[in-house]
């Protein structure tokens, strides 16, 4: 393909330029365009795949087909490290939300990789102990918060990843409904009427190409509120 370069992968950071460099010649590189489905949910591959270019999305079905969405994940991360570990199946789908080129490197690369490598391993170790956290929060939230209040709790983890003095949040490009609506388990209705009310409320203003929060303290209270009744 061109250009194939691992020195932006952060789970490789510790890795010297020469041993990165091997790496790049043991993957399968690959282009994917938006939509094109990478990971299959309950496949049987074992590759770890490192996002060279785009960003990716992983998520899971419900039996009547509706999405949920588990994470987004951008140039410089990576993902299939589970079934790289464990053997079992793939526990989620992987689809390109934008033109994406990863890097797969086979499981036996990977597992020499961690095993041969303290600081690489503890890179693994804290990945994996963020999805456990991360899966922790959204059972807790999905257990205890109601639809509205969990559209406030999708809001301010987005702002908490855009602000930039822990107060206004400019969020860019706009999450589209159905997105966020994935995410916490909801309608794409119930998205649309929680961001009128903060809109109402002026908390939030859509702009051109940026959803703004102008308070994200105001945002994060009405989610202890509830969080912290329960």
């Amino acid at each position: 393909m061109g250009d194939e370069s691992l020195d932006r992968i952060r789970l490789l950071a510790a890795l010297s330029p020469a041993e990165r460099a091997g790496l790049v010649r043991a993957c399968r590189w690959k282009r994917y365009a938006a939509g094109e489905q990478i990971i299959d949910h309950q496949g049987e591959t074992r590759e770890v795949f490192f996002v060279a270019e785009g960003r990716v999305r992983v998520a899971n079905y419900s039996l009547s087909g509706r999405e949920v969405t588990l994470v987004d994940i951008a140039a410089g991360d990576h993902f299939g490290e589970l079934a790289a570990l464990d053997g079992a199946p793939r526990s989620a789908s992987v689809t390109a939300v934008e033109a994406t080129v990863t890097a797969a490197l086979p499981h036996e690369h990977f597992v020499r990789l961690v095993t041969g490598h303290a600081e690489l391993a503890h890179a693994v170790m804290q990945a994996l102990a963020g999805i456990v956290r991360s899966a922790t929060e959204r059972i807790m939230d999905l257990s205890t918060l109601g639809a509205n209040n969990r559209v406030h709790a999708e809001m301010l983890r987005l702002g908490r990843l855009a602000t930039t003095d822990g107060t206004t949040a400019i969020i860019k490009p706009i999450p589209p409904h159905a997105d966020i609506a994935s995410r916490v388990s909801t309608t794409r209705e119930t998205v649309a009427r929680v961001l009128n009310d903060l809109a109402r409320a002026g908390v939030v203003t859509r702009e051109k190409e940026a959803l703004v929060i102008h308070d994200l303290r105001e945002v994060e209270g009405l989610v202890q509120d509830v969080r912290g009744s329960n």
